[in-house]
């Protein structure tokens, strides 16, 4: 686990994997349900309902099925602070040091084991997915017709350019777990 990370709670892979699917579908179903709302204000914070679902529901399941699929086995999930405050402005950075991200702890003999193409593309599914998915339930959010879902699909691609940004710098952050796995 990352060192000085503030962990909540620890859960079984499959209670973690059980709520975060859970949450991706309640964010599904957020931002379907939007634009039927009785109100513009309900119809915006059923879309940022939804968006933050997806932020906080599909980080470490996608590291937990991409490493699954290339053999990596895992112990447990994680609920605490994020692992990477120092990619982030200082501000960002201590709010999401005490917001409730879930992670995913390895086991450390299949990790010892994998190849490092392996842990490289494990270690990349989180964050590519951090990015990708939320900003595909924006832009899906402003073709639905949800009000302001085109000002919001362009703050969530600045947000993402923003996540891939603060991994990609960071010494914690997965891209560069990713690059010391290929030798980088």
């Amino acid at each position: 686990m990352a060192p000085g990370r503030k962990i909540f709670v620890r859960l079984p892979i499959a209670a973690g994997n059980a709520i975060q699917i859970g949450g991706l579908i309640a964010a599904a179903l957020a931002l379907g349900m939007a634009p039927s709302a009785h109100s513009r204000t309900t119809a915006v914070l059923e879309m940022l309902l939804g968006w933050l679902l997806l932020y906080f529901c599909c980080h470490a399941l996608a590291h937990w099925l991409v490493g699954r699929m290339v053999g990596i086995r895992f112990a447990f999930y994680t609920v605490g602070g994020t692992a990477n405050p120092e990619g982030w402005p200082v501000a960002v950075g201590w709010v999401f040091k005490h917001l409730p991200f879930f992670g995913v702890q390895t086991e450390k003999t299949s990790m010892q084991k994998a190849r490092p193409r392996a842990k490289a593309v494990m270690w990349s599914a989180g964050v590519t997915s951090s990015a990708i998915i939320p900003a595909l339930g924006s832009f899906w959010a402003w073709q639905l017709g949800v009000p302001h879902g085109k000002l919001f699909f362009l703050f969530a691609l600045g947000w993402s350019g923003g996540t891939l940004a603060s991994n990609w710098r960071s010494q914690t952050g997965d891209y560069s777990k990713a690059r010391r796995a290929l030798g980088g």
